[in-house]
């Protein structure tokens, strides 16, 4: 990673503050002696996790120099499954490809926006759940 940090937006902090704290929610009300009712709790909680896993990834790429494959090893992800995940964050959902992945090159146009103060914001990144699509048709 490179020594030249950058500054995150702050609602890119935000963002992953906020998805750190529904998670903490989430778990603190989930009761492990009634699974019925803690299971919707956890499922909430890993959905909240997910979204501060991305968001972090995006950070540390960003604002840290890191690369795509850093990231995804470092959140225990393949380098192909970062992309698609990268492009539902605040910090580089604007730098996504039409199919719906942040690529390498999406990443250094970030940093060099940011760095040139006219970083872009997607207009709704988050809140998209990761749907499976069958590569080909039965």
């Amino acid at each position: 990673m490179s020594d030249a940090r950058r500054p995150l937006p702050a609602e890119t902090e935000q963002a992953l503050r906020t998805a750190v704290d529904a998670a903490r929610e989430a778990l603190d009300r989930a009761d492990a002696s009634r699974p019925l009712e803690a299971l919707p709790l956890l499922r909430a909680a890993q959905e909240h996790l997910t979204s501060a896993v991305d968001e972090a990834m995006a950070a540390v790429l960003v604002a840290e120099g890191g690369t795509i494959r850093t990231a995804g090893a470092l959140a225990g992800l393949s380098e192909n499954a970062v992309g698609p995940r990268l492009a539902r964050t605040s910090l580089l959902g604007a730098y996504g490809s039409e199919a719906g992945r942040v690529t390498a090159s999406g990443v250094e146009r970030a940093r060099y926006d940011l760095e040139e103060g006219r970083h872009r914001v997607a207009p709704d990144a988050s809140g998209r759940p990761l749907r499976f699509r069958a590569r080909r048709s039965p």
